[in-house]
């Protein structure tokens, strides 16, 4: 998710398989071990360009940031021990931790932290951080990092709001009051980085280079295969972390996951990044009830539109699509996992002004399914092209059972529903991601996971300068919209101007196709302790232990 992006950022979905008759061993209780699957190979270990649920979970173990969050989601001192804001809540200014240290012994400073943080927002930065956008909360900060036709372009990074003023202070000067914007900077894109990496542009490709600030250090990454993280000797709160290693497998069968998991090789299986299988869920809430948890969590499920390509340029073809789709048998027949139908983009957990965001403003008024209507859409659709059929259509995945089997029923629909045959095709995570972000798809797999606990981190990503836009959407009234809300120091009229983005986004333009809002089903080995799922539905093994 996540992004998000999950982005999903991204993010995947249910999670493991197989014979579910016995309850797992714990080969791990008398090490201090920490063993989950990936699934699939980070596609970067680089905090500036992570945008995936595989990549952040490693760098979870490896970085912190400014801040950090205890279990229960509030933001607690992470590398910043204390920190001043101003009466005007636009000047925040961070205290380091005179002990904080990387991997390597250097000293963290501010220094580092500006570093970095100037180096997501670098528009020569190549390739590109896909969440620049997450720091334009800092003025000046999007004028410096949009270059491209943009009249307002500063060059010198001096002129972005954040300033060492010595290794131990940072001051960060906003453009708006931002309530949520402590809690943004414990996210992945604003850890710092060490300053080895500017003489090393591959510094995030082999462990052996990887110099960090966080509970741990990486020293075995087999590409495809495996990663291993060991307590850092050098981080402040070391005697905190009890684990003495973290080992992550790349399994990509959902059913060898649970056998695995099954016979103590794991003691984590499933959401956020592996897999419980869909037909075992229902006989491990029978069998494993103990250790099978299912979260309700703040992300949603969704596909996206390549709205730059056809057939999906139409508006109209968009909607017949989206109409067309029975949720609810999809979250009863398919998915089986407690999860919601969704349809909008913002998920039922998400704070509002005074209550949650889809009880102020409910997803049904963005649309209703109805397969009439849809027939009549597309109709529509295809009378606009001047086509008498729709051109091949492919749905774009990546691996995964569940997502295959939740495509398999998409297309069944469309073809009851609509006459209309799609094909599915599966790729690799980090081919898949690339192929989606360069729009080279008709429509694809996605899902998002709050980023903070406010509606715009699910609005933000679909504006035109925003590098987790990846459906090509563009729209002038949208990016005002966002701006306005991202000025306002008014709950009521924020939350009034996301409202109406998300209307643009869904019930005007169907930019993307809502199906569900996520449940993370996962199971955690009764021996293993203080392991976190957060709201966003990410987990914190930073402060676990095996019992």
């Amino acid at each position: 998710m996540r992004k998000s992006p999950l982005v999903v950022l991204v993010l995947f979905l249910i999670a493991g398989t197989m014979l579910a008759g016995c309850g797992s061993k714990s080969a791990s209780s008398h090490e201090q071990v920490f063993n989950m699957n990936l699934t699939s190979e980070p596609p970067t270990l680089d905090p500036a360009l992570a945008q995936d649920s595989v990549s952040f979970t490693v760098l979870t173990g490896l970085y912190e940031g400014l801040t950090r969050k205890d279990a229960d989601g509030k933001v607690i001192p992470g590398m910043a021990e204390s920190w001043d804001v101003s009466d005007d809540m636009k000047t925040y200014t961070f205290h380091l931790r005179k002990d904080a240290k990387w991997s390597n012994g250097d000293p963290v400073t501010a220094h580092d932290f500006e570093y970095a943080w100037k180096r997501v927002l670098d528009p020569d930065m190549n390739p590109a951080s896909p969440y620049a956008y997450q720091l334009y909360y800092i003025k000046n900060a999007q004028n410096y990092n949009i270059k491209q036709d943009n009249p307002n372009h500063i060059s010198d990074p001096n002129q972005v709001g954040v300033k060492a003023t010595d290794d131990d202070t940072l001051v960060v000067n906003l453009e708006n009051p931002t309530p949520y914007f402590l809690s943004v900077t414990s996210f992945w894109t604003l850890f710092p980085v060490h300053q080895s990496a500017k003489s090393n542009s591959a510094w995030a490709a082999e462990a052996n280079t990887i110099v960090s600030n966080g509970p741990f250090k990486i020293t075995t990454w087999k590409h495809g295969n495996e990663i291993d993280l060991v307590p850092n000797e050098n981080y402040y709160a070391k005697d905190e972390v009890k684990l003495q290693k973290v080992h992550f497998v790349m399994v990509k069968n959902s059913a060898t996951e649970l056998k695995m998991y099954q016979t103590g090789q794991l003691n984590y299986s499933g959401f956020p990044t592996g897999e419980i299988p869909i037909e075992q869920i229902a006989k491990l809430q029978q069998t494993n009830k103990d250790e099978l948890r299912i979260k309700p969590i703040a992300s949603t499920y969704y596909y996206n539109f390549n709205t730059t390509k056809e057939p999906f340029d139409n508006a109209n073809i968009r909607k017949a699509f989206a109409l067309a789709v029975d949720r609810q048998q999809l979250v009863d027949k398919v998915t089986k996992g407690g999860q919601e139908p969704a349809l909008g983009a913002v998920p039922p957990s998400i704070m509002g002004e005074k209550q949650s965001f889809r009880e102020e403003y409910p997803d049904t008024d963005l649309f209703k399914p109805d397969v009439a209507e849809a027939k009549q859409l597309l109709a529509q659709g295809l009378k606009e092209k001047g086509w008498t059929q729709l051109p091949p259509v492919t749905l774009t995945i990546n691996e995964g059972t569940g997502h295959k089997q939740i495509a398999e029923a998409l297309a069944d629909m469309w073809r009851k529903n609509l006459g209309v045959d799609v094909k599915i095709e599966t790729q690799e995570w980090k081919v898949f991601l690339k192929n989606r972000q360069s729009l080279n798809y008709q429509i694809a797999r996605s899902g998002w996971s709050a980023d903070y606990n406010d509606p715009m981190t699910f609005i933000d990503m679909f504006t035109s300068t925003s590098g987790n836009n990846d459906i090509g959407f563009k729209n002038a009234q949208y990016d005002e919209l966002v701006k306005k809300a991202l000025a306002s120091g008014d709950q009521h009229e924020r939350m009034q101007l996301l409202s109406q983005a998300e209307n643009i986004l869904i019930k005007d333009n169907m930019a993307i196709l809502p199906l569900y809002y996520y449940t993370g089903v996962h199971m955690v080995n009764k021996n293993l302790q203080n392991i976190v799922m957060d709201y966003q539905g990410m987990v914190d093994y930073t402060r676990s232990y095996v019992k």
